[in-house]
């Protein structure tokens, strides 16, 4: 939008010209996402807490959580409103990827607000069925791989690039929308079962979705993706200014959401941020480096799926709680301790998927 008033008043002075320089309106993205959340949280937080909007806690749970009782939840609507507005006022809207990351974000944070509305607002414990959470994640994810596919405009653009081997690239052709949609869907759960601990999701979604905004920025810039040879896709640079908003929209966030937690993120927020770098990663097609970078949620998700089917087959248990960071926690580990813990890890994976740019 902001982009629009630049361009029109560089007529008159030719200082505006700088915003449109991506890097630029990437940094303002990040800033601008930021300051929203630091301005509307508080508020937020009062407003939850007023109206008891507030995060049950399990029974068979970790018994360091009953202290948790009474914390409001549902925050993830303040990461989606600084990311919707910052992407809004800094991106270029006539840009289709960016479109498609807004939207698949809001379909995706529709949904969790849906469940977390039955669960905390009406006070439905169950929330909405679990085959009714994954055909609506389902709709919306097959919406975006379909568009995806039958907007392309250019072979790469549906074709699977394979990390640090060089001029390797498989094709895709209609299978392109089941992998889309896997990535999408994948991503939304695997964050959401990741979000159990303060600050414990949203600090890897940060890292990774900054991690995506370079890759974004070298695939949409022609010189920079034959120079390190990856594929060049058209217009996707500006995705940057989306992956900025994520940084920004998520340190906001983690500054309320921190050990002790103020606030929860909640469904709302952790569907629509996984299905966020899962669409990202699709578009700049980077989505086994999103394999690695996420790692953390890649494993979370992996102890639920072992922890239920060893549990159906035998009738033990492998871990003594999934996912993974409440095995630590039953185990005896401090909170904080697994939180930073499985940054680090976060930030080893990161670097490496990153160096996938240079390494083939």
């Amino acid at each position: 939008m902001l982009l629009y008033l630049t361009e029109f008043l560089a007529q008159y002075h030719s200082g505006f010209n700088v915003f449109q320089y991506l890097t630029l309106r990437a940094i303002l993205g990040v800033l601008t996402a930021l300051v929203i959340a630091f301005v509307v949280g508080p508020g937020m937080i009062r407003r939850l807490s007023r109206y008891q909007i507030e995060q049950p806690i399990r029974e068979d749970g970790p018994e360091t959580h009953f202290a948790k009782a009474g914390t409001p939840t549902m925050g993830g609507a303040l990461i989606l409103v600084a990311m919707a507005v910052s992407t809004l006022l800094w991106a270029d809207l006539g840009n289709r990827y960016v479109w498609v990351a807004l939207l698949v974000t809001a379909m995706f944070g529709g949904i969790g607000f849906y469940d977390d509305y039955k669960k905390l607002v009406l006070r439905d414990a169950k929330g909405i069925s679990a085959r009714l959470k994954y055909g609506l994640q389902s709709l919306a994810g097959l919406a975006a791989a379909l568009f995806l596919y039958f907007s392309a405009q250019s072979p790469v653009e549906t074709q699977l690039l394979i990390p640090f081997v060089k001029d390797t690239v498989v094709t895709l052709g209609p299978w392109f929308i089941l992998l889309a949609y896997l990535v999408i869907v994948g991503s939304s759960n695997a964050v959401n079962l990741t979000d159990g601990l303060d600050g414990l999701a949203i600090m890897p979604t940060v890292l990774v979705g900054g991690a995506l905004g370079i890759f974004a920025y070298a695939s949409g810039n022609v010189n920079f993706a034959e120079y390190l040879g990856i594929p060049y896709v058209a217009g996707v640079g500006e995705v940057v200014v989306f992956c900025g908003a994520i940084v920004g929209a998520g340190l906001g966030f983690l500054w309320f959401n921190a050990y002790p937690a103020q606030v929860f993120m909640g469904d709302v927020g952790a569907l629509a941020l996984g299905a966020a770098l899962g669409v990202v990663a699709v578009m700049v097609r980077q989505e086994l480096v999103l394999f690695i970078m996420g790692g953390v949620f890649v494993v979370e998700t992996l102890t639920v799926v072992l922890q239920v089917a060893f549990f159906k087959l035998t009738g033990k248990r492998i871990f003594r709680m999934a996912p993974l960071h409440h095995h630590y926690e039953v185990k005896g580990w401090p909170e904080p301790r697994i939180i930073v813990r499985f940054w680090i890890i976060t930030v080893i994976l990161v670097l490496l998927g990153l160096a996938s740019l240079k390494i083939r």
